[in-house]
């Protein structure tokens, strides 16, 4: 049974799951993206969301809260200072995981996790055309007739001509 099981261990120790997800964590503040296996991108996921959380208050407690996770001066300043600013309006969903496929030596289920609101690509929404369910013939058969059909004169507009 697994009672009050929650998390997944990624079949390590404490010590060495800990270590890997704050190395993770370290890697995707300052690299903003990072490919890894979908199990260890679902754990950063929740390793490193309360983090980016925690550094929207800039006060001396949550450095030092967030330093004893990650423990890397450089990805701490980062975190505070650009990405905080980055974040600071959006309520949560501070990550994306994107599959990518499987690995070819072990067949792993592989993805890219990132930091939302730093890929370009994926912020810039494109409209998509709208089509309809018309077929294209009709509506080009349908616009040079109605372009082409000439306007019948009243005897009155021929008459004015006329003189």
């Amino acid at each position: 049974m697994r009672h009050n099981k929650k998390f997944n261990h990624l079949s390590r120790t404490a010590s060495h799951r800990a270590a890997m997800l704050s190395n993770m964590a370290c890697s995707l503040i300052k690299h903003k993206r990072i490919t890894t296996t979908v199990a260890k991108a679902k754990a950063l996921k929740k390793y490193v969301e309360p983090l980016i959380t925690k550094s929207k208050n800039d006060t001396t407690n949550s450095r030092r809260v967030v330093f004893s996770y990650l423990q890397d001066k450089h990805a701490v300043t980062e975190l505070f200072k650009d990405v905080a600013a980055k974040v600071a309006d959006r309520p949560g969903g501070y990550t994306r995981i994107i599959k990518t496929g499987f690995r070819a030596s072990d067949a792993a289920p592989m993805c890219f996790i990132e930091l939302v609101d730093y890929n370009e690509n994926m912020a810039k929404t494109k409209k998509k055309a709208t089509r309809t369910r018309r077929s294209k013939k009709a509506a080009a058969e349908a616009a040079p007739v109605e372009e082409t059909a000439p306007v019948a004169e009243t005897p009155a507009e021929e008459a004015t001509k006329a003189e």
